[in-house]
């Protein structure tokens, strides 16, 4: 299984040595020794791997990545050419297998095909389908594979061969016209590629050769004729040389002196840029980054030799980079985004200290509450945990099994392969659970033991988040300019070309980087309107519309005719002034608001307002809105409140909090924000944008996994209802863990469908889709599944067939944008767009910034057209996106993401995080949810 990824399943028999993949032990070379070390059941943790990419000598590679074995010097060996989760977030999509003789007999003619896309998951040699592995690259580039083959050895060279270059495809047409041009930076570094081309060959071994390791041995025999740099996976080679067409060599095998035929078959010519080489120069460019000092954390590399200390808060900030290579449209580019890592100086064991001076009766509650979900890094070897248990009744005195069944201490270990000296042997273990996911042996992984005294808190800590201050001097540091971005950058690039042996390494595959990011140009699109009852207007140049939106009347309102105010008796001052204040502004916002009724409350327990809430709900049948006064931050209070009026006796609910409130400078400005969410709530309009398409229906799609129900996913489905896009439906579907979405979506959709019906006496002739929460590695998925499963609803109603929109929606993107119209690097202006050199040679796709950016860089949203079949132009698309930006009506301004995916957001993460039910059918109609 796996042969053609350089996996393979060991039997025991003449297979000596580990295999490389997966595993809590790392990755290790062949030839390379075994220390033991503790990872696995029973054992502590994983000693410090340094990212190895080559053979023979090299460290063992990170936990949970794959590497990409490649022979850059003398002496050291090849190893295996497999996909795997590098540097970023980025996916190795399929490349189809070459043919090869099968088993047990000779082809008379085998033709080389061409490079051409496959769906995420790919049949290997072993008869199996692989699924598509996502990976985390920088800009979710997706990435090429090594392709899949035949099993190794097995069979003897074709007869005829044909050796074929790589087909040029035709680019897709995605560039709009709209609005206005401007000079941008990109945090993209060109990368030049000086070989002619790379050669891709079949090795076989006859008779054949099962242990992998013993193939990566008798390659490196012959370095004489393949050259010192290779790329290998035990039967698919890579060289930046060109050979014969049919090369044969000989080995002795050393176990039983067998002579070994060797032969290595060009099959085909590749572009020194194409899909099938982003892989292995991706590990050149882990190398570089390990020749720089820089050291591995996750999926990022950090250099904390320039961190900075902020001693008031005992916090170090490491800065660092994602780095990774990407072919886009506009070529082969390094990827590198500025980021940075929060270190706590607290250790887990001083967190514990401090806990037991405040709660000694109720200690391990106390830990276990605060510190299960958090990461901590263990500086030992720069790795990353999450705390997923206490094991209290173990502690480093405690004595585990290592891999060669020898038994150990945790302090001795510790002791021997770090020097670190344990000082309190009585501390409770960390425990942490990895994935399950199965190693290359086919063994589920056991727990990791960590010691808290050598474990560091990450993060910024909970009672730093609400220091106004704090965070202002931390995000300082975080938040760079697109200026400071630059100089970082630029320090990264000269770096690389002042070290020798940086150069020497991307010189091997015939790499080199420009000598700054870069320049191109976008466009910004026009300004949209805004629409009131009475106005339109256009906004400011920070795309902000507060002051408008509270001095005019809405498009439409509701009255306030009935409404209930429950508070706790000392919240009796602010709840009179709010109330007060709402009657005021209501006037110009265009909403009549009659007396709350005012019901005071004895304490501010939940039972409290529980029982005043069901008692006024069976008594009154006519209640509009329930206002509910709490003090301070309770998600227990703030979950009752919803359960009971969104699930249980639905009615629209607004819960504030009292602190607030309580700022009479600020109290006119909350109340405003306050009452035009209420009007949402009801069922009124706020304020829209021309949309020009007819008969048009917008759906957003988001997805909420809740980690307190087993990582439950809860879907949120929002679609519009009207014309102006200003009225909408919403339903929630509830899945468990690997269950299919599809069945309750399509439920969704035939509401959806029905409730316009109802609304608009017809049914919409265009369906834009914005799909929220899908990576690279699922669009696929999403095209060749999820879209025509929907599309099978449209024969719930007679000779209906809607063209169909779908866009789905990426916010996790590392690409930057930085405007250069002034000559010195600044956030571009919301609207610019970006639709080529950055883009995806496979999709219709474009990168949109529509918020304006207060602080930092402004990150742009990734847009990916997966289906289009009303054949709307790019411009259509890109407008169309950003018009939806505008009618989030939490925020009167645009946003990062079109509103409907806004609204599937908040709706799933209400739902998941709170009520953990559907929310009531009768409040479908309402952005209850707000």
């Amino acid at each position: 299984m796996f042969r053609g990824l350089g996996f393979e399943t060991q039997s025991g028999l003449g297979r000596a040595g580990p295999v490389l993949g997966r595993g809590m032990l790392g990755a290790f070379g062949p030839g390379e020794g075994f220390t033991p070390q503790p990872g696995l059941s029973r054992h502590p943790t994983v000693k410090s791997p340094e990212p190895s990419l080559l053979g023979s000598g090299d460290a063992p590679a990170p936990l949970g990545r794959s590497r990409f074995p490649m022979g850059p010097a003398v002496g050291e060996q090849p190893m295996p050419v497999f996909p795997g989760r590098g540097l970023g977030r980025q996916q190795m999509s399929t490349i189809p297998s070459t043919t090869f003789p099968k088993v047990g007999g000779l082809p008379s003619e085998t033709s080389v095909k061409s490079e051409e896309r496959r769906s995420p998951s790919s049949t290997l040699a072993a008869g199996r389908s692989m699924p598509s592995h996502i990976g985390r690259g920088v800009g979710k580039q997706e990435m090429a594979p090594v392709p899949s083959a035949a099993p190794p050895g097995r069979g003897s060279p074709p007869a005829e061969t044909a050796v074929k270059k790589e087909e040029k495809r035709e680019p897709l047409v995605k560039q709009g016209s709209k609005g206005t041009a401007t000079p941008l930076g990109l945090n993209l570094i060109k990368i030049l590629c000086k070989n002619e081309a790379v050669y891709q060959y079949h090795v076989t071994f006859t008779p054949n050769v099962e242990c992998r390791n013993m193939r990566f041995g008798m390659l490196k025999d012959h370095r004489s004729v393949t050259g010192k740099v290779t790329a290998f996976d035990g039967s698919i080679l890579y060289l930046p040389v060109k050979l014969e067409q049919i090369v044969e060599l000989e080995s002795e095998r050393r176990t039983d002196a067998q002579k070994i035929k060797l032969t290595i078959q060009m099959t085909k010519i590749l572009d020194p840029s194409s899909d099938l080489c982003i892989p292995f120069y991706n590990v050149v460019i882990r190398r570089v980054m390990k020749i720089l000092d820089m050291k591995l954390v996750g999926r990022n590399y950090y250099d904390p030799t320039c961190a900075t200390v902020l001693h008031q808060y005992r916090l170090q900030v490491w800065p660092g980079f994602a780095a990774s290579i990407r072919r886009t449209d506009g070529g082969l580019f390094l990827l590198a985004d500025v980021t940075h890592k929060v270190i706590r100086n607290d250790s887990v064991l001083d967190i514990m200290h401090v806990l037991y001076q405040q709660s000694r009766e109720h200690f391990q509650d106390e830990v276990t509450k605060q510190l299960v979900g958090s990461i901590v890094i263990t500086r030992y070897n720069n790795r990353t945990y999450r705390i997923d248990d206490i094991e209290w009744k173990k502690t480093p005195k405690d004595v585990f099994t290592m891999s060669d069944g020898t038994n150990i201490s945790f302090i001795d270990y510790y002791s021997k392969n770090y020097g670190i000296t344990v000082k309190e042997v009585d501390q409770p273990l960390l425990v942490h659970r990895p994935k399950e996911r199965k190693d290359a042996q086919g063994k589920m992984p056991g727990m990791v033991l960590l010691l808290p005294e050598l474990s560091y808190m990450t993060g910024i800590p909970e009672k730093m988040k609400k220091d106004f201050r704090a965070m202002k001097d931390l995000t300082q540091q975080i938040h760079l300019s697109p200026k400071q971005h630059h100089i970082s950058l630029g320090k990264l690039i000269k770096r690389i070309q002042i070290n020798e042996d940086a150069q020497v390494e991307m010189q091997r595959w015939g790499l080199q980087i420009d000598s700054d990011i870069h320049m191109t140009s976008g466009r910004i699109l026009p300004m949209e309107k805004i629409n009131l009852r009475n106005n339109s207007f256009p906004p400011g140049d920070d795309l902000n519309w507060t002051r408008e939106v509270t001095r005019e009347p809405s498009i439409s309102t509701v009255p306030l005719q009935y409404w209930v105010v429950i508070y706790p008796k000392r919240a009796f001052n602010q709840v009179k002034d709010l109330t007060s204040t709402i009657e005021k502004i209501a006037g110009p916002v265009g909403m009549r608001v009659n007396q709350p009724n005012a019901i005071e409350l004895r304490d501010d327990r939940v039972e409290t307002y529980a029982r005043s809430i069901r008692s006024l709900l069976e008594g009154e049948a006519k209640v509009q809105l329930i206002v509910c006064i709490i003090s301070g931050n309770r998600d227990d209070l703030y979950g009752a409140i919803k359960k009971l009026c969104c699930v249980q006796t639905p009615v629209p609910s607004q819960v504030v909090n009292s602190k607030t409130i309580s700022n009479p400078q600020k109290l006119r400005s909350i109340a405003q924000k306050i009452l035009l969410q209420i009007n949402c709530k009801l069922g009124g309009e706020l304020w829209g944008v021309d949309i020009p398409l007819k008969y048009l229906m917008v759906i957003g799609i988001d997805v909420y996994h809740d980690p307190s129900r087993g990582l439950r996913s809860v879907t949120g489905f929002v679609a519009s209802m009207n014309h102006c896009l200003t009225r909408w439906y919403s339903r929630v579907v509830f899945q468990l863990p690997h269950q299919e979405i599809m069945d309750g979506l399509k439920l969704c959709l035939v509401g959806a469908l029905q409730k316009f019906y109802e609304v608009n006496h017809m049914l919409p002739e265009k369906i834009v889709v914005y799909r929220d929460g899908v990576s690279d590695g699922q669009l696929s998925v999403v095209k060749n599944y999820e879209i025509p499963q929907l599309q099978t609803c449209f024969s719930t109603f007679e000779n209906y067939n809607p063209r169909m929109v779908v866009i789905v929606v990426q916010k996790r993107v590392s690409t930057n944008m930085y405007c250069a119209h002034t000559g010195e690097l600044v956030t571009p202006a919301p609207g610019t767009v970006l639709d080529h050199t950055v883009t995806s040679r496979d999709w219709v796709d474009f990168f949109l910034l529509s918020h304006h950016a207060r602080q930092g860089c402004g990150i742009p949203t990734h847009y990916v057209c997966v289906m289009n079949t009303p054949n709307l132009s790019p411009d259509h698309l890109q407008r169309l996106t950003f018009k939806l930006c505008h009618i989030y009506w939490n925020w009167p301004g645009t946003i990062r993401v079109p509103a409907p995916c806004k609204y599937a957001h908040k709706l799933a993460f209400l739902s998941g995080q709170f009520l953990h039910h559907e929310p009531s059918i009768q409040l479908c109609d309402k952005l209850f949810f707000l």
